[in-house]
């Protein structure tokens, strides 16, 4: 029976890269998104060139019941081994130019959105003994980046979470890795910002296999914490 992993914000950059590597490891891959056209492309290409099993659907992990439909639509009655939090969102900005709008929407979805998903798929990882939890954070979170205010808190707040989190469930037999990559290629930046320094930027592709390396041993040895930056450093 192939292992079954969800990977949400899976339409673009490390989502869909980790989408790939899953399904070419031979998961069954449940991916949601908030874009069904950018999900239905990345599944056509999972059918074509791995011929695995994919489930897509859209979950807009800012708002509480669009996380809460799709767990119940597709895992009320079903195991799940692996949770990949990577939806995310961001507001490159001054402090003071931040809106309050920008504000709840990077918090609603980096943070609220990351919490409320993995309190859906807990109880069942708690039943079974078993599951895995990855969160993808950031390099914000260690160094000082300015423009980066709100998306760096939204990140922090997550990892604080996430440590008592996995001091919590290790008795549960429940793994939790904490991702934190450099600048990787993603819509995340913006297109000048890619232009000048992308030669320079991590391919999102290179980050997916080395968090499914990562995750995929079934020894007693957890990973949980996962650095990864450019050769070069950080921009």
């Amino acid at each position: 029976m192939s292992k079954v992993v969800w990977v949400t914000g899976a339409s673009s950059g490390i989502g869909s890269s980790l989408v790939e590597q899953f399904a070419k490891e031979g998961f069954k891959v449940y991916a949601s998104a908030r874009r069904i056209d950018l999900l239905n492309e990345l599944k056509s290409k999972i059918v074509s060139q791995f011929n695995s099993e994919i489930v897509i659907d859209v979950c807009d992990n800012s708002d509480i019941k669009s996380i809460n439909k799709f767990y119940s639509n597709h895992f009320a009655d079903k195991n799940l081994n692996i949770l990949v939090n990577n939806a995310g969102t961001s507001s490159f900005k001054p402090v003071n130019e931040d809106s309050y709008e920008e504000i709840q929407k990077v918090i609603n979805t980096n943070l609220l959105g990351a919490v409320f998903t993995i309190k859906e798929v807990l109880p069942g990882f708690i039943f079974q003994k078993s599951g895995t939890i990855v969160n993808i954070l950031s390099v914000t979170i260690n160094k000082t980046f300015t423009n980066s205010s709100i998306y760096a808190a939204s990140k922090a707040g997550l990892y604080a979470y996430s440590k008592v989190l996995r001091e919590e469930n290790r008795k549960n037999g429940i793994r939790v890795l904490d991702v934190f990559p450099g600048a990787t290629i993603s819509e995340i930046w913006d297109s000048k910002i890619i232009d000048k320094y992308g030669i320079r930027m991590m391919n999102p592709a290179d980050v997916a296999e080395s968090i499914v390396k990562n995750i995929t041993d079934n020894s007693v040895l957890a990973v949980e914490e996962l650095h990864l930056r450019p050769v070069s450093g950080d921009l």
